[in-house]
């Protein structure tokens, strides 16, 4: 039996602690939460850890990511607070192999924004849409077992034009109550690293519950997962070839 997945998910924990209708919905953090739908979908196959912002190192030392095969990000109002210097140490990391999922308001993270190279803005709206997850790619691994469409009855709306590079792999679009339309789950390779964004997940509803969104984020923590256990950076080598004439 292969070894299991070392998964962990970072979460800002921020809205939890502060805001008294998002602690009712995830009453110990919606990283847990997100934790607890990894596990109920993929067992055996992963150990799952947290971890959280306010961590020494925001929890993301050397040495945690190098025991990380894959790292589930979710972040939405202290972006700012997220030293540069951990998010180029996640981005080597992703570069030499470690797989990354990004959720919903983490598309403005700096790790996220830093990989892609763009603003990664997009349209927005809080106003209990209805969501539906249509799958544009059933041949993916990660829209495998997902039903179609996934329908979320109330979420923040997140419409086009979203400002990122064009996908390597399209694998969702989402529909909104308002005619709103998104590129809702997204697949980029960095260096030898993987990387999943997918969008449903707002703060202030219950979408981490929901058994298909849970279903979906552990087909994307699967699907992220390289077969690099002994990763190493990447390095520029030089190599000398000596003189020639013409």
């Amino acid at each position: 039996m292969a070894n299991p997945l070392r998964v962990l998910v970072w979460g800002e924990n921020r809205h939890e602690q502060r805001d008294a209708s998002v602690a009712a919905l995830y009453p110990h953090g919606m990283h847990t939460t997100i934790k607890e739908g990894i596990e109920e979908n993929l067992g055996a196959a992963a150990t799952v850890g947290t971890t959280t912002l306010d961590e020494p190192e925001h929890g993301l030392t050397d040495e945690v990511l190098a025991a990380t095969d894959v790292l589930v990000w979710w972040g939405h109002a202290a972006h700012d607070e997220v030293a540069d210097e951990i998010v180029e140490r996640v981005q080597q990391q992703v570069l030499a192999g470690m797989g990354l999922v990004v959720l919903h308001s983490g598309h403005w993270s700096k790790i996220f924004k830093k990989l892609m190279g763009t603003t990664c803005n997009l349209r927005w709206r809080a106003d209990r849409d209805r969501e539906l997850v249509w799958t544009v790619d059933p041949t993916h691994p990660i829209a495998q077992g997902v039903p179609q469409p996934i329908e979320i009855e109330a979420q923040e709306m997140y419409g086009e034009f979203f400002d990122i590079p064009v996908p390597e792999e399209l694998i969702f679009v989402s529909n909104f109550s308002g005619g709103e339309v998104f590129r809702s789950g997204c697949t980029f390779r960095r260096g030898h690293g993987r990387i999943f964004y997918f969008s449903p997940g707002d703060q202030e509803y219950p979408v981490y519950h929901h058994k298909d969104i849970r279903k979906v984020i552990a087909n994307g923590v699967a699907w992220a997962a390289t077969d690099r256990p002994l990763r190493k950076a990447p390095t520029l080598e030089r190599h000398e070839v000596g003189d020639f004439s013409v």
